[in-house]
This record gives structure tokens, C-alpha cells and sequence, in this order.
């Protein structure tokens, strides 16, 4: 789909588009989606106080999304596939900021070092390279610096027709809120609708020994979708964190 065309499918966005210059386009493709609900105060130790955790049904959730990134680029350039490309695995929870929801990440890996580097650069989101492996059904990764371990085995059912309010709560996020060591930057992203199948778990093994706590081999809700194609815009600093 052209960027044009994606830019006017808007009707189910909660906010509109902002009105500044889209910055970067990338792609994230063949998406794994795990999801637990998890105790609230165990999460606010990985939640700055300034964010404010966003809850479905009174509870907080955390997921692990696998998925392949691909075609990221700025605007005016091309992708080049040996940086743009690289498998992806994030853990993020879900929260709000001045009313708007959004997600925040724990955790980000990506399987080409450089790509990593440059993607923290950019934006100082917590990438980190983990050694990954991954094939039409399973996706494997290893990051022997932290002991964690992500191991998978699915087969993709069929498209989910109905989505109920948890799939769209889990899914449909247009912001993201990340700390650095003094301030919480803000960005702003877009997307049409994610495509949702049903899947199947034929092996797990989810072993990040930080996060223990919050996710582990069971997760309460599972999904996998084909990709979006997103448009995003750059960096903005939110607001400065209290350091006292």
C-alpha cells in the first residue's frame, strides 16, 4: 500500500494524525503476540512514577511481540536491507500520558548489532543485540549477556473476524513513551488496522530472568498477524523526570 493511501485510513485512530512531517517508514512483519496480565506493583518497578500504567478490566498487562522488521528508512532515503532488515523481539507494557494511551518498552532485541546501534542512537529506545533464529514457524533468540532465552514453535490458524476489546486494546497503540537517564521522550506512529489470526503454540520457552515476574512459559493470550506497514514521526521530549 502506498504511504498516501495509508495516511488516509485513519477512522480508527483514538487522535488524529499529527499535523508536523512524518519522519521514518518501516515495516514490521509476520508478528508473534504474547500477552500475560501481571501484578501491578511488580510492574511499577520497570515504570517510571511520571508514566501512568494503563489498565483493561482493572488489570495491567506486559507482552513479548516477535516480529521481522523491515524496510525501516527516513523519509527521503531508501532502506538498505543490511541495516533495515533484522528480526525483532520486544517486551513492552501499556500505559497513558496526559490521558493518551500508549506502550512502553522493557526490553528491545534485535538480531544485527549494527541495526541495533543505530536504532538506539536514533532514538534511545533500550535496543540490545540478542543472537536470533528464525524460521516460517519458530523463532529462536539468545542473549548470553543477560541469560535470556525466547524460544517458540507456532502454527498460524486462521484470521480472527471478530475482535473482541482486549484484542484491540493489546494492538491498536499510536504513541509510545520511553525514559532515557533524564527526560520521557514521546513518538507518535501510524498504521492501518492489525490483520489478527488465531495461533497455535506447539513449544514455548520464555526465560528473561529481570522480568520473571511478569511473564513466563503461560501466556494468557496469544496472536500472530501478518504485519503493518508504519509511518512514524520523530522524537519529542515529553517532559523531564524528577531525579530526587
Amino acid at each position: 500500500m502506498k504511504i498516501k493511501e495509508i495516511l488516509k485510513i485513519v477512522n480508527h485512530r483514538p487522535w488524529k494524525l499529527p499535523k508536523s512531517d512524518w519522519k521514518f517508514y518501516q515495516e514490521w512483519n509476520n508478528a508473534i503476540f504474547l500477552h500475560w496480565h501481571v501484578d501491578k506493583t511488580e510492574l511499577r518497578k520497570f515504570v517510571p512514577k511520571e508514566i501512568e500504567i494503563d489498565l483493561f478490566n482493572g488489570e495491567p498487562w506486559v507482552s513479548l511481540v516477535a516480529f521481522r522488521m523491515e524496510k525501516i528508512r527516513p523519509k527521503y532515503l531508501p532502506s538498505f536491507p543490511p541495516i533495515s532488515d533484522f528480526d525483532e523481539i520486544n517486551i513492552r507494557t501499556y500505559v497513558k500520558y496526559n490521558g493518551k494511551p500508549g506502550v512502553f518498552f522493557l526490553s528491545i532485541e534485535g538480531g544485527t548489532d549494527l541495526s541495533c546501534k543505530i536504532a538506539k542512537g536514533i532514538s534511545e529506545l533500550p535496543y540490545r543485540y540478542s543472537k536470533i533464529k528464525r524460521t516460517s514457524n519458530k523463532y529462536i533468540s539468545e542473549n548470553r549477556e543477560f541469560k535470556d532465552k525466547f524460544e517458540i514453535d507456532y502454527k498460524i490458524g486462521n484470521k480472527l473476524e471478530n475482535k473482541e476489546e482486549i484484542d484491540l486494546w493489546l494492538t491498536e497503540r499510536y504513541a509510545l513513551f520511553q525514559n532515557t537517564d533524564r527526560a520521557v521522550n514521546g513518538f507518535e506512529i501510524h498504521h492501518v488496522e492489525w490483520p489478527i489470526n488465531h495461533v497455535e503454540l506447539k513449544n514455548i520457552t520464555v526465560n528473561y530472568k529481570r522480568f520473571n515476574k511478569l511473564i513466563n512459559n503461560t501466556p494468557d493470550k496469544i496472536a500472530y498477524s501478518k504485519g503493518v506497514e508504519v509511518i512514524a514521526w520523530g522524537k519529542e521530549k515529553r517532559f523531564s523526570l524528577d531525579l530526587k
